[in-house]
């Protein structure tokens, strides 16, 4: 036994040297084909390998992963461990590059899972609030309601007057415009022989022309631009409000509501148009909404019987304002306009002289049926004053002004809109600024 081996052991073993014999026993170098040492006499070690097939030599691309011994490769033969043969030519990876393969153990990329995307942030559940739009005022609400209106006039009247010299023909297109947009006859000859004074064979501007357009028209509404009076005495102060089917009578008589309860008045609404579910249920919910006292049968009952329940209620608890409201009824038919004439001789049965104001409400997209309406409704209720609804939805807008040259009739409010803000007191200026397109 060399010097080398003989001191490694004398470590392995606290510094004695192992004896000869224990040395003669071991197993023989790897490369040969001896037999191993017999096994240990304990039934649990396992039995170690005494032969090896070693591989032809350049079998291999790449040699098995050595063995790691402290003290140099000439005492393999010493390790107790059972000999692992060399895996199959064909399991071993190929070294390709015919480099000296390191220490480190090549191995199969692991798979790569994706890790899973990280949650949704948790909304915050209070919403953000929304940015506060700039509040119109009333001219501006009013003019946009007017668009529809104010653009077919403007358009007309531009395609007519474009530096040409003012002539009998332009003259003649203009009434035709002005006739269509429903401003009636009356006006739109007003409103030619102004521009025709002192301007024939002389350039005109459409500017100018919708500028005279504007003074024409708020002279004829100017005399019927009257606010609604309710201040007479009267307590209750009754008001009947009628008109053909969806012209807006419940609505306008909720607006009404709100505006009377922000003044301080005491309000009691009738749910007079028995004959629509609807209404009698949209009329609770405004009475609701403005604190005011609603009196309603089911649908059905007789709607002079329930004016009559209402007139007693309201001069009982002594309220400022009572509003009743109407079935739609269409003005050609006879039988509904009897109905109507009974519905008031039954409130005359209480006050003599109510009910004191009948505001017919007008759709302003019904044009000149609207002018029908008025004398129709004018003899049997005898209404005091208009409310025009629905002037954002029509290109027709003018028809008020013919209303207003025909039969005069007091105008008190105007809507643009089903907000409560879009009814208001009505402004002759302001209606014959945004019609004209002005600003």
């Amino acid at each position: 036994m060399s010097e080398k081996k003989r001191g490694f052991l004398g470590r392995l073993f606290g510094g004695k040297d192992k004896p000869e014999d224990a040395a003669d026993t071991a197993a023989g170098p790897v490369e040969t084909s001896e037999a191993a040492p017999a096994p240990s006499e304990d039934p649990g070690s396992p039995e170690l390998e005494t032969e090896m097939e070693v591989p032809p030599a350049g079998s291999l691309s790449r040699p098995a992963e050595p063995f790691s011994v402290a003290d140099g490769p000439d005492l393999v033969d010493d390790f107790s461990a059972p000999v692992v043969p060399v895996a199959p030519e064909e399991s071993l990876p190929t070294d390709v590059t015919g480099e000296e393969p390191g220490a480190e153990q090549v191995t199969e990329p692991a798979e790569v899972v994706p890790s899973p995307p990280p949650p949704a942030p948790v909304a915050d559940p209070t919403p953000a609030p929304a940015p506060e739009e700039p509040k119109q005022s009333w001219f501006q609400r009013l003019k946009q309601g007017l668009s529809r209106s104010s653009a077919s006039l403007t358009e007309g009247i531009s395609s007519i007057f474009t530096k040409r010299k003012l002539d009998a023909s332009m003259l003649e297109e203009l009434e035709d415009v002005l006739i269509q947009a429903d401003l009636g006859v009356d006006t739109a000859m007003a409103i030619t022989e102004r521009l025709s004074d002192g301007r024939y064979d002389k350039e005109i501007s459409p500017e100018e022309v919708r500028s005279i357009l504007s003074e024409e028209v708020e002279k004829v509404l100017e005399p019927v631009a009257k606010p609604l009076d309710l201040d007479t005495g009267k307590k209750p102060h009754v008001v009947l409000m009628v008109g053909v089917n969806g012209t807006g009578k419940t609505t306008t008589i909720g607006k009404l509501s709100q505006k009377l309860r922000s003044e301080g008045k005491s309000v009691m609404l009738a749910a007079g148009d028995t004959f629509r579910a609807a209404a009698v249920e949209q009329l609770k919910i405004w009475g609701e909404r403005t604190g005011a006292e609603v009196i309603a049968r089911d649908t059905g009952a007789d709607a002079a019987g329930l004016a009559f329940d209402a007139m007693k209620e309201a001069k009982d608890k002594a309220v400022d304002v009572l509003l009743i409201d109407t079935a739609g009824r269409l003005q050609n038919r006879a039988e509904l306009m009897d109905e109507l004439e009974k519905v008031i001789r039954v409130i005359r049965k209480h006050d003599p002289e109510a009910p004191h104001t009948v505001l017919l409400t007008l759709d302003a997209t019904t044009g000149q049926n609207a002018l029908n309406q008025v004398e129709i409704f004018g003899k049997v209720a005898g209404v005091t004053g208009l409310v025009m609804t629905k002037l954002d939805g029509t290109a027709r807008g003018g028809i008020l002004v013919a209303i207003a040259a025909k039969h005069g009739m007091p105008v008190h409010f105007i809507g643009v809109g089903e907000g409560v803000a879009d009814l208001e007191p009505f402004s002759a200026k302001d209606f014959a600024s945004a019609i004209a397109g002005l600003a």
